[in-house]
């Protein structure tokens, strides 16, 4: 079989006929039958195909190839926006020595949400600073619910939406079987002794002796 039987068409030095003839039976060839299209073709016409004939050989199925993207990088920030960013990470942490304004929500809202720190790339920025102390605060239930659920939100942090706040939560009461009151009282009172008299016996024997020896001395001193 020569190279006009592969492409179908009488031998005929009209080259745009051969490259009709090439593309249309590439159209339906194998990768091998493509191979041997293409050896047709140059021997039909003496040269290799046009660019256009090659990038036919792709399958018309085949999805062009993605270029890959490593993991994405923060946004580098200009001078001004690193410079609020810095600042809002100082209030956050001068907020956080102060116990009762960290539990209001609103002053959080306030510090976070001030343009330009509500900018996405400030947030993420702010975000990765606060991240490693703030987060674990959080999700130990150092704030309030409204707090800890705000920070979530704003954040990003899908963990916060649905962390426990142990803040303000009732003492359960202890389940171990102590003793009932009642029953430490009666045993109380079992154990309760009557109470010992005092001895003054020796205290009036002793007044009694004194006494017999002043009267004593004072007869001698009379009868002389």
């Amino acid at each position: 079989m020569n190279c006009w039987d592969l492409l179908g068409i009488e031998p005929t030095s009209d080259r745009q006929r051969v490259e009709q003839a090439y593309q249309q039976q590439l159209k339906f060839a194998s990768s091998d039958e493509a191979r041997s299209l293409e050896q047709a073709f140059r021997e039909a016409t003496g040269a290799a195909p046009a660019a256009s004939d090659i990038e036919a050989q792709t399958p018309p199925n085949t999805p062009d190839a993605q270029p890959e993207h490593g993991p994405e990088q923060p946004q580098e920030l200009d001078a001004h926006s690193a410079q609020v960013a810095r600042e809002v990470v100082i209030q956050i942490k001068a907020l956080l020595n102060d116990s009762i304004r960290a539990e209001n929500a609103d002053v959080w809202k306030a510090i976070l949400c001030e343009p330009p720190a509500d900018q996405p790339a400030l947030r993420a920025e702010i975000a990765r600073r606060l991240e490693s102390q703030l987060r674990p605060m959080a999700e130990n239930g150092v704030f309030p619910v409204s707090v800890t659920a705000f920070l979530g939100d704003w954040f990003e942090w899908p963990s916060l939406r649905e962390a426990p706040s142990s803040h303000g939560k009732k003492q359960q009461p202890d389940e171990r079987n102590y003793p009932e009151p009642e029953m430490m009282g009666g045993e109380g009172e079992q154990n309760e002794q009557p109470p010992q008299s005092v001895n003054f016996w020796p205290a009036v024997i002793g007044w009694i002796i004194g006494l017999a020896i002043l009267t004593s001395l004072f007869g001698g001193m009379g009868g002389s």
